[in-house]
């Protein structure tokens, strides 16, 4: 999997246990909703400064943010390798 796809996965799954619309974080993070859209469809990747702005409302350390990608990255290569 992607960086970039794990981590708009990551993104969405925390966003919505947030209870937050793209549009209400991109306006708590200080950032575009279509911006926010494009992240969690994994079409970029964030910059440190972004990670840091999303950290704040989805009240994430950005540390721990970037742990949950690489677990996604790590359960995504561990299922293909199953198959």
């Amino acid at each position: 999997m992607e960086v970039g796809t794990a981590f708009g996965k990551v993104l969405r799954r925390l966003r919505k246990q947030a209870g937050l619309s793209q549009e209400q974080l991109g306006l708590d993070a200080d950032l575009m909703r279509n911006y926010i859209s494009i992240l969690e469809l994994g079409q970029q990747q964030p910059t440190i400064k972004t990670l840091f702005k999303l950290s704040v409302p989805l009240k994430r350390r950005p540390s721990e943010i970037v742990a949950l990608v690489e677990d996604e990255i790590l359960a995504d290569a561990a299922s293909s390798t199953k198959d």
